[in-house]
């Protein structure tokens, strides 16, 4: 009797378990990410902007490179003051470098600052179709696999091309009904 009960329970806990079973969904915002043209051409302007600024600091430091070597070799015929200044020029040109760099490139820079700005209104236009998504499909969990490590998964539990298709849905729904037509043309 006292094994009939813990066999009924363990019975029954296990199909409620199942019963209340989450599903779960994968989602590759890194690959809608690259699917959408309008942050393709927002990267583009970010990644010129990043060529330009690189440029510059090129050219600075160029410049700091040859009154180094023109300061290292005039030096001995330099005296007093004109010393002082020249010093004075080559080494503010290095602060000049390093600040630079630090406000461009560093971590709170405005490569940093321009990247967040390009970056956040596009998650939220992933965020609202990944909800989307989410509710019309049941799904109580929905995963990030290129901001996680989804090691493997089934394809049938990816709404990569779900969310991608609530993003687009214009264009995707009359490819998709092209397809459809010329098929049943054939």
């Amino acid at each position: 009797m006292k094994n009939f009960k813990i066999i009924f329970t363990f019975v029954f806990l296990l199909l409620f378990g199942f019963s209340n079973a989450q599903k779960i969904g994968v989602v590759d915002t890194e690959y809608i990410l690259n699917k959408l043209p309008q942050y393709k051409e927002a990267e583009a302007r970010l990644n010129s902007q990043i060529d330009t600024w690189q440029s510059e600091l090129q050219n600075l430091h160029s410049e700091y490179e040859r009154k180094k070597s023109a300061f290292e070799s005039e030096k001995v015929l330099l005296i007093g003051d004109q010393l002082k200044l020249r010093e004075k020029e080559v080494v503010d040109l290095d602060k000049n470098i390093k600040t630079t760099t630090s406000l461009r490139f560093g971590a709170n820079g405005e490569i940093t600052k321009l990247r967040t700005n390009l970056v956040v209104p596009f998650q939220d236009q992933i965020w609202g179709a990944v909800k989307t998504v989410f509710e019309k499909n049941g799904l109580g969990i929905v995963i990030d696999k290129s901001n996680t490590n989804v090691i493997i998964h089934q394809p049938r539990y990816d709404y990569t091309e779900k969310v991608l298709d609530v993003l687009l849905k214009g264009s995707k729904g009359s490819d998709k009904k092209e397809k459809t037509s010329s098929k049943s043309k054939k």
